[in-house]
């Protein structure tokens, strides 16, 4: 029985340290602001798979001339994806249809993106987009952007 009761008191105690790093890494990275919700479907097909895979939950965050995206459900303390501001070229947006309204957040648009030519698609809500668009077109002179 005291076996039985130490056993599980550990397991609740490293699903709790679990949880708090969860915590603190989003913390740290939402530290020095620019953060948004954003979710990343990487190297898709031309024609839109609206089945809801392959989506991946993530928080992005601006760094200068680049977005740093990480997962949420990692331990990782490096970004999973960086996306260079003059690589980035927007081929359009759409609303999320079929499963897809499952796998995102309720309120997401889905821009269509090129970035170094492997085609990528973000899943934001309204005013995340609408920052990410002025941020794309605040581009240094000299610097080509892409926005259709």
């Amino acid at each position: 029985m005291v076996l039985a009761l130490t056993v599980c008191g550990i397991v609740v105690a490293l699903v709790v340290v679990g949880l708090f790093v969860f915590g603190l890494r989003r913390r740290l990275i939402q530290r020095s602001g620019g953060t948004f919700d954003c979710s990343l479907r990487w190297d898709v097909a031309e024609k839109p798979d609206v089945n809801g895979k392959g989506w991946s939950y993530g928080v992005a965050r601006y760094n200068g001339d680049r977005i740093e995206w990480y997962r949420v459900f990692s331990y990782a303390p490096r970004p999973r994806r960086v996306l260079e501001r003059s690589a980035i070229e927007v081929a359009g947006r759409r609303s999320p249809e079929g499963e897809e309204e499952l796998a995102l957040l309720s309120d997401a648009v889905i821009l269509a993106c090129h970035h170094r030519g492997t085609r990528l698609e973000l899943a934001m809500s309204e005013d995340a987009l609408t920052g990410f668009l002025a941020w794309l077109e605040a581009a240094p002179p000299g610097q080509r952007v892409n926005v259709a």
